[in-house]
């Protein structure tokens, strides 16, 4: 790693398990799940159980001169803005000293709420007649300018909280919005700490959002056999295990505020984490592009593990992107094995999705807030749901409930659709 050490002074996060960090943490020690029940009438049974966030409200302490946008902003950009907000109150609630040009901002969006544009559907009904056979095109434009927000596509693009969140908190550093479904919010963290690193900003934001919980990702998902049958309800999703059956999709936001340890020393700042390798690559199958391969994230956590120049004996444990699908999980920890060869019984491995949910996007920064809490307190989570794993993977310490540990680092893995991996180790000080 080049010798700016950077570190993480602030962390934000809103998910089903709760609507800041102190919330979900509490209820994430617990080993409380958010996924809940939600009785739809047309929707599979399977398609019921979801990572809602309850109890939202939109935040009001906006300017006046943003007032009128914030109402352009989707129900996961909304997550966005307060993971956001709670964030920086963490790190830096005055950022006077730090020029704009020197705030890097760096956005992860996996925000799917959009994708079905169900806020025509009023307009189809008039134009149709609530028959669906035959359109009236000049009914459809008058029920569409009656019916239809005409800023609707401003809740659809991707970088829709990025401008916002910039011109809100005044960050106007070096910055992009990257839309990569799983592994993005690694990547968006990793592009603010090399901000940092580079000497191009002084403080820098990580933040994901995103929403897979609506028809057509649910859809999407269920045709690409990627999530669980949910057979045993809100314990269904069981990452790890080998009665594992897909996942369980959410929706949620997480942000993390970093700057380097100098300048974090220099004002006071309580050091939360520090960020010390990271690690992207992609894995191809040669026979099916669609499938899995067999050691998905390998290369993305060595070179993480290398940066880091830590010993695999000093990982307090892995934490693998564990979507709960039979040929993910498998070529994940396959991946771990490869790495810890003849001494696999000294890898610690949890998976975390089930506590909130598969969060998309938000997945990867929210399991570093988990990560980081955990280790502050000196444990190893569990894994939710968890019971038994598959034979081949015996060698491995996988564990249902929390463990105590003294070590001091962690590796966090998130991989995509098509062989997209990214790792991160972290430590706590």
């Amino acid at each position: 790693m080049p010798s700016t050490e950077v570190v993480i002074t602030g962390m934000g996060l809103v998910s089903p398990l709760g609507r800041h960090v102190r919330e979900n943490w509490e209820n994430f020690k617990a080993q409380k799940t958010g996924i809940r029940h939600f009785p739809i009438g047309n929707r599979p049974a399977f398609a019921q159980y979801l990572g809602k966030v309850n109890g939202f409200k939109a935040p009001a302490d906006i300017p006046g001169k943003l007032a009128s946008q914030i109402r352009f902003l989707s129900q996961a950009s909304l997550f966005g803005l307060r993971a956001a907000q709670e964030a920086l109150v963490h790190a830096a609630p005055d950022l006077n000293h730090i020029p704009p040009s020197r705030r890097a901002l760096y956005l992860a969006s996996g925000d799917l709420s959009q994708v079905g544009y169900a806020f025509l559907y009023p307009a189809i009904v008039e134009s149709t007649a609530g028959k669906f056979d035959h359109v009236d095109p000049e009914r459809l434009n008058e029920a569409t300018l009656a019916r239809v927000n005409p800023f609707f596509l401003l809740e659809s693009i991707a970088n829709n909280l990025f401008s916002f969140l910039s011109a809100y908190l005044t960050f106007m550093g070096t910055n992009t919005t990257v839309a990569s479904l799983s592994p993005c919010g690694a990547h968006a963290l990793e592009l603010a700490a090399r901000s940092i690193q580079d000497e191009h900003a002084d403080i820098a934001m990580a933040v994901a959002c995103s929403s897979w919980i609506n028809e057509i990702p649910l859809l999407e998902m269920t045709g690409l056999g990627l999530l669980s049958r949910c057979r045993h309800g809100v314990a269904s999703f069981r990452p790890l295990d080998r009665r594992r059956d897909g996942f369980i999709p959410g929706e949620g936001a997480a942000a993390l505020v970093l700057e380097s340890a100098a300048c974090a020393h220099r004002r006071g700042a309580p050091i939360l984490a520090t960020l010390q390798g990271f690690g992207n690559a992609t894995a191809t199958n040669d026979t099916d592009s669609w499938s899995v391969p067999e050691r998905v994230s390998e290369h993305s956590m060595r070179a993480a593990i290398e940066e880091a120049g830590c010993d695999l004996l000093d990982l307090a444990f892995w934490c693998p992107h564990g979507s709960g699908t039979v040929k993910g999980d498998r070529s994940e920890l396959n991946s771990i094995m490869a790495i810890t060869s003849d001494h696999a019984e000294t890898a610690q491995v949890t998976a975390l999705k089930a506590y909130t949910a598969h969060l998309g996007a938000a997945s990867d920064l929210a399991e570093i807030i988990f990560g980081v809490q955990a280790l502050t307190y000196q444990m190893v989570p569990g894994t939710l749901n968890f019971q038994e794993a598959d034979a081949e993977f015996a060698p491995l310490t996988l564990a249902a409930h929390h463990q105590p540990t003294s070590k001091r680092l962690f590796l966090s893995t998130s991989y995509g659709l098509l062989g997209q991996s990214s790792s991160v180790v972290v430590g706590v000080p």
